[in-house]
């Protein structure tokens, strides 16, 4: 299958990038962004596009995929909900609109986060709640993930440098988190492998949590 992959120079995207050049099921990606990922690769080929909310100059490019995984975002903190929303909904549902239009009812893989409710009081939660019913009501086979705890691995980093910080402290512990709490963590390795498995043979559920992207990915 064809795949699209926004956000390949964030720490999910580089694992999910990862995972979809080793596997054979995935014949060609398509990595868009505002910045080369720095990977060579005779499946990969390279969009740089600077203004992902208008995408009319490269739509061409982006028509004929089979899937989309969307590993796209930002943090909330210290963003006002105005900021937040236009990279979060806004740029999100430009992106999958322009893909239900030239691709209808192919898949869509978002990447949100376990929290996520529309009718939260948390900002971030209630925009990703937000954009995940948005999505939810186009013509694709939208799946939204909701990772929990994600231990980065094969050298994919966090772009945030607190966070960069907390995985390596975190990381000795990660085999006890994953005993302790299994339904609770995942890795960007089984995120990339879900993400595959769902846009080869679909998902019991639209709304997928840490436990069930274990499950696919195994």
């Amino acid at each position: 299958m064809k795949v699209v992959l926004f956000g390949a120079t964030g720490m999910i995207g580089r694992g999910v990038l990862r995972e979809c050049l080793l596997d054979d099921r995935v014949s060609a990606v398509l990595a868009v962004g505002r910045s080369t990922v720095g990977v060579v690769h005779d499946k990969l080929r390279e969009l740089v596009h600077a203004d992902l909310l208008d995408l009319a100059a490269v739509e061409g490019e982006l028509a004929g995929h089979d899937a989309c995984f969307f590993c796209l975002g930002v943090s909330s903190a210290g963003m006002r909900e105005g900021d937040y929303r236009r990279v979060t909904y806004d740029l999100t549902l430009n992106v999958a609109s322009t893909l239900a239009r030239l691709s209808p009812h192919s898949t869509f893989v978002y990447v949100s986060g376990a929290g996520t409710d529309a009718r939260s009081r948390t900002m971030w939660a209630r925009v990703k709640g937000e954009t995940e019913n948005a999505l939810l009501g186009l013509p694709l086979n939208a799946y939204m993930f909701r990772p929990g705890y994600i231990q980065p691995l094969h050298g994919a980093t966090s772009r945030t440098r607190l966070y960069r910080v907390a995985y390596v402290v975190a990381r000795p512990l990660y085999p006890l988190l994953r005993l302790m709490f299994p339904s609770a963590v995942t890795t960007t390795e089984r995120i990339g492998r879900a993400m595959i498995a769902v846009a080869a043979r679909g998902a019991p559920r639209r709304v997928l949590g840490p436990s069930d992207i274990n499950a696919l990915a195994s």
